[in-house]
């Protein structure tokens, strides 16, 4: 019994670590504090600052003057927990997300009237929750802390007045640590014990764009980001007195593939005061079906590869947003967006406990000289519900509603040399 307890645990663990860190409620959007004041609407079409090094890679040839934009995002996230109940009860308080920081930095250098050169250093996906002790969906999830960094150098190339690409390599940085309780059979419910999942790696990918400008006014963007294929190498420990030999470390691998996205938008100066923004995004979620374990080292037999069904699905987002420029120092922007969660309600589990979402963004930007420019967002989001219903027949049921909002907070710094 100890063997199937632990072999449930872990599957679920080590799984979740890719659903958690993969979640399109959990992939951060927060690479530019600019764009973040228009809901990202024009993400790949705006091209006003450095940050296009993520947001198109062709952007950079609108970009006359060599610049330098860094900036942060920092996330409140509220949660409700509403009828929450477990088989072996506990606590559902909710909030178990703690305010973090998003930072992001880029570079653009004109080379000349063709050529432009750019590096980006940004976080795409990252979050941590921490449940508190005795929490009823202990089994599924108590911590959870996942991080990519990228960094992405960029080159671009104007092939004639209307038409630039761009592209540039990436170097993915994937660490995360993951907790949960275990069932002790002797005495279900008491004197748990803790399975801990530790892993990382690094790999390739890319990002490509072009930028095709219709006239003096309107542009029209595209972006793929690639997918990226990670084989995480690290630890799974099992500690607790009820668990015996099995108690100790061991080796454990997930291979891994993030999924591809494409970003189309539009840009259009209606006149010399007002931009107008519009843009939609598509996630290749389809590709997370599922999520297979490999353990080795001194893990008994019985408990080797593990398997455990995602079957995501593709997702759409879309965005539209406004900028009106006040006067030559002052710009004001507003956003709204819509964004659909990959995960299925018969897999939604507490370390993803999100559900489509609604977002409302205003932000502004003072211009006090031509050299710098200070951009402020803020952003509100609303999820709908999130049931969770999940059972197994070693840790029993866990079933909640989650009400989820955030506030988000940014602040940019462009420099120009």
């Amino acid at each position: 019994m100890t063997s199937r307890v632990f072999k449930t645990a872990l599957a679920l663990t080590i799984s979740t670590a890719s659903t958690y860190s993969l979640a399109a409620g959990f992939a951060l959007n927060e690479q530019s504090v600019s764009g973040m004041g228009t809901a990202f609407a024009g993400r790949s079409s705006s091209a006003d600052d450095a940050t296009t090094v993520f947001g198109n890679p062709a952007g950079m040839a609108r970009l006359k003057r060599e610049q330098v934009s860094v900036g942060a995002a920092a996330i409140l996230a509220e949660t409700d927990i509403k009828d929450g109940r477990g088989t072996f009860g506990g606590s559902n308080e909710g909030d178990m997300v703690p305010t973090v920081a998003v930072p992001m930095g880029y570079y653009v250098k004109p080379i000349d009237d063709q050529w432009a050169f750019g590096l980006g250093l940004y976080a795409p996906f990252g979050l941590i929750t921490d449940y508190e002790s005795g929490f009823a969906g202990r089994y599924w999830g108590d911590r959870s802390e996942v991080r990519v960094i990228t960094v992405q150098p960029t080159i671009s190339y104007r092939i004639n007045d209307r038409l630039a690409v761009g592209f540039g390599p990436t170097i993915n940085r994937i660490d995360g640590e993951l907790t949960s309780s275990v069932l002790n059979p002797a005495t279900p419910g008491r004197n748990d014990g803790q399975v801990k999942v530790k892993g990382d790696d690094t790999a390739l990918g890319f990002n490509a764009g072009l930028l095709f400008e219709v006239d003096a006014r309107t542009r029209l963007g595209l972006t793929y980001h690639s997918k990226v294929d990670y084989t995480l190498r690290g630890d799974t420990r099992l500690s607790g007195s009820g668990f015996g030999p099995l108690a100790g470390r061991y080796d454990a691998s997930l291979d891994l593939e993030t999924p591809e996205s494409v970003d189309f938008s539009v840009t259009h100066e209606l006149n010399d005061d007002w931009t107008l923004y519009a843009g939609s995004t598509w996630t290749r979620w389809s590709r997370l079906e599922e999520i297979r374990v490999e353990n080795k080292g001194t893990l008994p037999a019985a408990l080797g590869n593990i398997v455990e069904e995602q079957d995501w699905r593709d997702t759409w987002s879309y965005a539209v947003g406004a900028a009106y420029k006040l006067n030559r120092q002052w710009t004001l922007r507003a956003g709204l967006a819509y964004d659909q969660s990959p995960a299925r309600n018969e897999h939604r589990s507490p370390r993803i406990p999100t559900d489509d979402r609604k977002i409302f963004s205003l932000g502004a930007a003072w211009s006090p000289s031509d050299q710098v420019t200070i951009d402020v967002a803020y952003s509100y989001l609303k999820e709908e519900d999130a049931r969770i219903d999940q059972f197994s027949a070693s840790k029993q049921r866990y079933q909640a509603t989650f009400q989820n909002s955030a506030h988000g907070l940014g602040a940019q710094v462009t420099y120009r040399f």
